[in-house]
């Protein structure tokens, strides 16, 4: 299969406007191409289902899943995939209608947060907003494309369903990895520019912010019977294109495969995404922001997926190499780094985490951080 032949693949889905998702899991060479054959809209019940799966940040919202069994799947070398500049155009540059206002908008809604913290209703709150952005070329391809080129370190997705409309994205941050009987989750927050410094200082408070994450998590999982938390990694800078954050890196076992069900719904949605305590957090997000966050810090990803894995094989036991084990594995991300595109326009989503200690203007400067991300893969 060729490289047109492969993304020819993906628009023909797009017209029949047939269910599709395309992804690259982070720092690997493949990309993973899952096509639906029919119509049918596959809504989640019980986190048992096989299959690729998109959530909403609210828990009470729909979630659709593409199944693995059922569907058209292809692998594709990345390094075929890869494209130069020259095919994609150069990238957007300029602001959009509205940011004016919506700066105002955002630093009031910031100081709202700030003033709810400081009256002890909650500890951290993340304020989020969104961006419309006109796209000169509404091809969803070329955006895609230097998705995977530029953010090869990210989970990057193109995904579209008839329910939820096209999106994608590259988020750096894992919701949950289970394999057989080991978990891997971390705790990500704390934003700031990466300049290719070599000594990375963090401010007091992206570290508190960075540490209330941490805490949730493992309180939420010490919470769980089913669970025994493993390794902790210490706090360290991880870079994310052109951002850097602080990242806890936890791993641990669970005691049968059905119980990812409960560390899911004891992770989403993290303080990262929406704030501590939770319910309280939500409770602000919900009646402040004014919008519907829809599919951004939710979380995708593949659930029950089943992998072949081949046995080692050694010299005195060389059968061996014939044979292989048929896994499921469970590999999901927070969908962060995202964007909606519908009728020449991209919707563009970001947010920050707020605590007491937090600035209006700074937050509004992370959030424009954030929004570059996506508008550097815009084209002209």
């Amino acid at each position: 299969m060729t490289k047109e032949d492969f993304f020819q693949k993906i628009q023909q889905q797009l017209k029949a406007q047939k269910a599709f998702v395309c992804y690259r899991k982070p720092g690997q060479a493949l990309a993973n191409l899952l096509l639906q054959q029919d119509y049918t809209a596959h809504e989640l019940t019980d986190f048992s289902e096989n299959g690729f799966v998109f959530a909403p940040f609210d828990r009470n919202g729909k979630t659709y899943f593409i199944p693995q069994n059922t569907s058209e799947t292809i692998q594709f070398e990345l390094a075929e995939v890869l494209i130069t500049d020259e095919e994609t155009g150069s990238d957007y540059e300029g602001s959009y209608v509205g940011a004016e206002e919506d700066q105002k908008d955002y630093e009031l809604l910031v100081q709202k947060g700030i003033d709810a913290i400081r009256d002890q209703r909650f500890r951290k709150v993340v304020l989020s907003r969104s961006e419309l952005v006109e796209l000169n070329d509404p091809s969803p391809m070329p955006i895609f494309k230097k998705l995977l080129q530029k953010y090869r370190e990210a989970f990057v997705y193109c995904w579209f369903h008839p329910k939820t409309g096209l999106w994608m994205g590259a988020t750096p941050e894992t919701l949950l990895q289970v394999e057989r009987d080991r978990f891997e989750t971390m705790a990500l927050a704390g934003t700031q520019v990466n300049k290719g410094q070599e000594q990375i200082e963090w401010g007091q408070k992206e570290l508190e912010e960075q540490l209330l994450v941490t805490d949730f998590i493992l309180n939420a999982l010490e919470g769980l019977p089913e669970i025994k938390i493993g390794e902790i990694s210490k706090p360290y800078s991880a870079h994310a294109g052109t951002l850097l954050h602080i990242r806890t890196d936890i791993s641990g076992k669970v005691s049968q495969a059905e119980d990812q069900s409960k560390l899911i719904e004891a992770l989403h949605p993290t303080p990262a995404v929406c704030g501590l305590p939770r319910k309280e957090a939500l409770e602000f997000i919900q009646k402040n922001e004014h919008y519907d966050r829809e599919y951004y810090s939710g979380f995708l990803g593949e659930l029950n997926f089943k992998t072949e894995k081949k046995r080692n094989g050694n010299r005195r036991n060389q059968e061996n190499q014939q044979f292989s084990a048929i896994l499921k594995q469970t590999s999901l991300y927070v969908n962060l780094r995202c964007m909606k595109l519908k009728d020449g326009d991209a919707r563009i989503y970001i947010g920050g985490g707020i605590t007491r200690e937090s600035d209006p203007a700074h937050e509004w400067m992370e959030t424009v951080n954030k929004a570059q991300t996506m508008k550097s893969v815009l084209v002209k």
